[in-house]
């Protein structure tokens, strides 16, 4: 009997969600990519050391077996950077999607919940942070706040909840007016219980998706005001490895193109990865979709 229970739970939460995401090619590929960089993340750091000893006579080197990207401008081996790289960005890129998804939430939730004057404090705001440039706003406030891993995730979230807000009040405003609401109402249930109970499973599938594609934003801002140099070099990321490239004049040897590109193109198939994983995830976990198809 238990297991038999064990069974169920495996393919319920595991097996089943898995080979739904993965039956498309482009949702097992996303899938796979992802792992790749969580481990390289996660464990990244253990598997292939930091290369840190320069070596001028190896500088801007083709990529071979011994350095699979190539080498940078001292000689140093540019896969072990792109490894060790991905545990900084995607900490952030977690953490700021994380508050995002958290504050949008809680805001858009209650301001369509209870409307009136929390309503339109909230979308006051919501409108003011939509009309200012974000990533203006964030080199000014990059330059006025010491920044590190954490502040900058909390600051990113901070700064791009209004979109998503907006999109949750209007679910909101839609959920709040269908019978079970009603009844929940009629019988005397909490605004907490009400919100989180009722209405937000409603709403997990598209939080969710959210919640992954905006890792994506966070990594364009944490990389851009690293290059730019708004954000102290306490640790070896890829936007420090664009802004070492730009700095010592990569863009003008044929030689370094490895170098320059190799972190661009980190991010762009993390891009592409959380994309198609995102749109297999929503198939699996809106069912209207998966009867559609």
């Amino acid at each position: 009997m238990k297991a038999q229970r064990l069974t169920n739970v495996l393919h319920t939460f595991i097996i089943d969600p898995v080979k739904l995401i993965t039956r498309k090619k482009s949702g097992l590929i996303s899938f796979i990519g992802l792992l790749i960089y969580i481990l390289m993340a996660l464990f990244g750091a253990y598997l292939v050391p930091l290369d840190t000893q320069p070596k001028p006579w190896k500088r801007y080197l083709p990529p071979s077996l011994e350095h699979p990207l190539g080498t940078d401008f001292e000689g140093k081996d540019i896969f072990s950077q792109i490894i060790n790289g991905a545990g900084d960005v995607l900490y952030v890129a977690f953490l700021a999607s994380t508050f995002t998804v958290v504050i949008a939430t809680l805001l858009g939730s209650v301001s369509g919940f209870k409307g009136g004057l929390i309503d339109s404090l909230v979308m006051a705001v919501d409108e003011i942070l939509l009309t200012i440039p974000q990533f203006p706003l964030l080199v000014v406030l990059a330059a006025l706040i010491r920044l590190d891993n954490f502040t900058l995730a909390l600051l990113l979230g901070a700064l791009s909840w209004p979109a998503l807000a907006r999109a949750i009040r209007a679910q909101i405003l839609s959920l709040k007016e269908r019978d079970f609401i009603e009844a929940a109402r009629a019988l005397g249930l909490g605004l907490r219980h009400i919100i989180f109970v009722e209405m937000l499973p409603n709403l997990l599938p598209y939080i969710v998706v959210s919640w992954i594609l905006s890792m994506t934003g966070a990594i364009y801002s944490q990389v851009g005001l690293v290059f730019l140099g708004f954000v102290p070099f306490r640790s070896h990321n890829w936007g420090v490895m664009i802004n070492l490239a730009w700095t010592w004049g990569a863009i003008y040897y044929k030689d370094s193109v490895w170098y320059i590109i190799s972190p661009i193109f980190a991010i762009i198939f993390f891009q592409l990865c959380t994309i198609y994983f995102a749109s297999s995830l929503e198939e699996l976990l809106n069912p209207r979709l998966r009867e559609a198809r």
